[in-house]
C-alpha cells in the first residue's frame, strides 16, 4: 500500500470495494469475490489506466503438484486453486467488460 501511496503515477486506489460474482466449483453456488486492489494509474504518454489487482502466496497461484496419496491438505489445496481460478476469471471477465486490467501478484512480484 505505501508503493501505491507513494507512486506519483497512481492517481487513486482503494482496497476490497468492488464485487465480483463467481460461480465456485466446489459448491456450485454464486459467491461474491472481493479482489484486493483497484487502481487507476497515468502511463507515460498520460492514459489513465485502471487495473484490479489480487495478491496471493504463489502456491495458491499455480495448479498443486498432483500427489500419489490423496491427504486432506493436498484437496484443500485443489479446492484453494479451483476456487481462486473461478474467482480470477470472473474478474478477467469483469475487466474485460471495462477495458481494464486483471492481474496476480506474488511475492515473486514483490520482491520478497
Amino acid at each position: 500500500m505505501v508503493h501505491l501511496d507513494d507512486n506519483p503515477n497512481v492517481i487513486e486506489w482503494s482496497n476490497e470495494e468492488i464485487v465480483i460474482p463467481y460461480l465456485s466449483p466446489v459448491d456450485n453456488k454464486v459467491h461474491r469475490y472481493f479482489p484486493d486492489f483497484f487502481v487507476r494509474t497515468r502511463n507515460r504518454n498520460g492514459v489513465i489506466q485502471a487495473m484490479i489487482l489480487e495478491v496471493k502466496p504463489k502456491s495458491q497461484s499455480i495448479p498443486p503438484k498432483q500427489r500419489s496419496r490423496v491427504t486432506k491438505q493436498y484437496i484443500r489445496e485443489v479446492m484453494t486453486y479451483g476456487i481462486n481460478e473461478a474467482k480470477w476469471k470472473a474478474a478477467t471477465e469483469y475487466c474485460k467488460d471495462r477495458s481494464w486490467t486483471f492481474k496476480v501478484i506474488t511475492e515473486e512480484d514483490l520482491g520478497i
